[in-house]
């Protein structure tokens, strides 16, 4: 890479080296004192250094109202003090006590057929209500007051994996403010939400309600302000729990795990913390070749990435299996090792697991940990871990480096809502989602660095933006892209673009809207396919990227006109065979290319192997890469440290190019020609060109 990085200072300065630790619950062993002396006897064993604790521990805490017992806590923290170990301190707010769903149950959800829950489950309760707000910022400042200059505390852990949505009247009350705070008026809101249709038009702001199966849910603009409000709420409550935490040392860092949530908008929840974490499951060993899994991971990776352009933290995974998915499977060997070094790889600083010691009973008694029921240090996991631990102790220097990109792909929440709300073309599965993270892939076979930022984000220092299915595109987005065209960039853009505005009302005019002069053409209609159709892709002879032949396209296919946009591919079949299918169009300096259908791997990783070349996009290694394997970077702007990586279910041979390289590990020069086993992984480091 050529332009001149800096590395990020650690996470936290009491404990400059990568973070290798796990969930632990010794509120769950507290009969048996003899265990927390052997855990940490273990966990020195197993190199962990940090744990993530008290996340569920309210009832363990505070066992009554306004009675504390904080005296398990005090010997835990000192103890991890006493032995170099450290903690992230939850703020328990994710599980509340039965104590207070039975004398407040306001604090409780209510689900959107108007029936409050009854106690149990977790994020059962409602982020409005004044009483939850009222004995989360008692909580949270007691446990600030004890134990915020407590020297095991690194930062804190602000609930769990915040998700759901509550329909209580706080919450009905809190939607209609909000609104009022964005439109002003009842006019002004019935226009952007065009409720004239089916005479849906309000007169009265206490008519609105939030969506319901039973009541309005067909108002699409209804629908994904809801869920904008539910993620501008849920940050005000995060907002709400940091707020109890800071002022008793400012310097601890602050995160909050997040996880695949659909519901959430993370960049609103991203703003109000310090480091973004995030909690992984994949489903390994699924499949023969674990390529594409690692390939969707691998996107969400550097999702969660990009939220701060800075590294983040794995704040979960599991150390074997899990035992909530469809099925239990465990790591096979090396695997471990792998996808754990696939998170650094991606910009992770540390590694954690759920969970250090499995619990007895419950619904995770049978979960993934590091300390199986057997208590002991004599199994294959334990060792996996251990060996992981020396590992990742071994890789300091690469702590807080970068992940240089020079490609960003486009992924908005309020998009992916709105076109799963669409109705059309295609309600047997439009796959936002998956298309996103297909074009992802390409990159990831490629070995080439990717941020996924949003919309509304910079986008100076990219070359080359990828915006597939940007169904949801506002005339400030389309004049954004325009100009980054027209200074220089590479854009890419796909069907179903530039369909509708902030309010998911249709652009007039003509699609794709405010991307109509960028891409130079006109989207007339748009077909859904059946599974069993296909169409295909018919390179124009002599087109500028070189691609040639047929390939094959399903699921939808857009009929566009060029206006002004050079047709590089047509439409291999049915009434519109012949038609442009693949366009480019030239403006400014720079080049926007439209797919107007849905094309499978095989087309995606070769046309953007050449535009990677046409942008002049680095790639990790300047060679090409086996099926399965892939090469991610990270960088302190005087070394390179790369990460090869094969998922492929076999062994590989890997050509590196003609720069010098050393293993990572033990400094010895590394051959041009590298192997691979299956499940390998190969930790390289060079010299950064100036």
């Amino acid at each position: 890479m050529t332009t001149k990085l800096q590395k990020f200072p650690p996470i936290s300065d009491k404990l400059p080296v990568f973070m290798h630790g796990a969930d632990y619950n010794p509120d769950q062993w507290q009969h048996d004192p003899e265990v927390l002396a052997e855990d940490i006897r273990l966990m020195k064993l197993a190199g962990c250094n940090t744990m993530a604790v008290g996340i569920f521990a309210w009832a363990a805490l505070e066992p009554e109202e306004g009675v504390f017992t904080f005296e398990w806590m005090d010997r835990l923290l000192d103890t991890f003090a006493s032995n170099g170990i450290y903690a992230w301190l939850a703020t328990p707010s994710g599980a509340r006590p039965a104590w207070m769903a039975q004398r407040y149950p306001e604090v409780l959800r209510v689900e959107a057929n108007r029936v409050r829950n009854l106690f149990g489950m977790r994020h059962n309760h409602c982020f409005t209500s004044p009483v939850y707000r009222e004995k989360t910022a008692i909580m949270n400042t007691k446990l600030a007051e004890r134990y915020g200059n407590h020297p095991a505390v690194l930062g804190w852990h602000i609930s769990n994996e915040y998700n759901g949505e509550c329909h209580c009247e706080y919450c009905q009350d809190a939607f209609r403010a909000w609104l009022k705070a964005k439109y002003g008026t009842l006019a002004a809101l019935n226009a952007a939400w065009w409720t004239t249709f089916w005479a849906h038009t309000y007169t009265n702001w206490e008519q609105i309600e939030s969506p319901a199966l039973h009541g309005e849910f067909l108002v699409h603009a209804h629908n994904l302000d809801w869920r904008r409000f539910v993620s501008d709420q849920t940050a005000d409550f995060c907002r709400h729990e940091v707020a109890s935490v800071r002022p008793f040392n400012p310097q601890l860092p602050i995160t909050t795990n997040m996880h695949m949530i659909e519901g959430l908008d993370y960049r609103k929840l991203a703003q109000e913390i310090d480091v973004i974490s995030w909690d992984a499951y994949p489903t390994w060993h699924a499949a023969t070749d674990d390529s594409g899994l690692a390939a969707f991971f691998a996107f969400y990776h550097d999702l969660y990435r990009s939220l701060k352009r800075k590294p983040f933290l794995l704040m979960e995974s599991t150390p074997s299996l899990t035992n909530w998915q469809p099925v239990s499977k465990l790591k096979r060997p090396g695997m471990h090792r792998l996808s754990s070094l696939q998170a650094v790889a991606h910009g992770s600083d540390s590694v954690q697991y759920f969970q250090w010691r499995k619990s007895r009973g419950s619904s995770e008694k049978f979960h993934g940990a590091v300390v199986d029921h057997d208590g002991t240090e004599h199994t294959r996991v334990f060792r996996d871990v251990a060996s992981l631990g020396k590992t990742l102790s071994g890789l300091t220097e690469v702590l807080g480096s970068a992940t240089p990109s020079q490609t960003a792909l486009l992924f908005d929440w309020d998009n992916r809502w709105a076109i799963k709300d669409s109705q059309g073309p295609r309600n047997i599965g439009l796959h936002y989602e998956e298309t996103v993270v297909a074009h992802h892939k390409a990159f990831w076979d490629l070995g080439v660095p990717v941020d996924v930022v949003g919309s509304e984000e910079d986008w100076s220092g990219y070359s080359l933006i990828v915006a597939p299915m940007l169904y949801l595109c506002t005339e400030e987005t389309g004049r954004r892209l325009e100009k980054f065209v027209e200074n220089g960039g590479t854009l890419v853009t796909t069907y179903w673009s530039g369909i509708v505005g902030a309010t998911d009302l249709c652009h007039l005019g003509g699609f794709p809207g405010p991307l109509r002069k960028t891409l130079g053409i006109w989207a007339e209609e748009i077909e859904g396919l059946y599974e069993h159709d296909r169409n295909g892709l018919v390179l124009a002879d002599g087109n500028p990227l070189g691609l040639s032949g047929t390939y094959e396209s399903h699921e939808i296919c857009e009929i566009i006109h060029s206006e002004g946009a050079e047709v590089l591919g047509v439409y291999e079949s049915d009434f519109y065979a012949g038609q442009p299918a693949l366009t480019v169009n030239r403006l400014g300096t720079g080049l926007a290319y439209h797919m107007a259908t849905r094309l499978k791997g095989d087309f995606l990783r070769d046309f953007y192997a050449r535009i990677v070349e046409e942008a002049g996009v680095s790639r990790t290694l300047d060679s090409d890469l086996p099926d399965g394997v892939t090469a991610q970077l990270r960088s302190d702007g005087e070394h390179d440290y790369i990460f090869v990586m094969n998922f492929s279910g076999k062994a590989q041979t890997v050509t590196l190019d003609e720069r010098a390289y050393e293993d990572l590990e033990t400094g010895a020069a590394v051959d041009e020609s590298a192997q691979l086993e299956a499940n390998g992984v190969l930790l390289l480091k060079r010299k950064t060109q100036a």
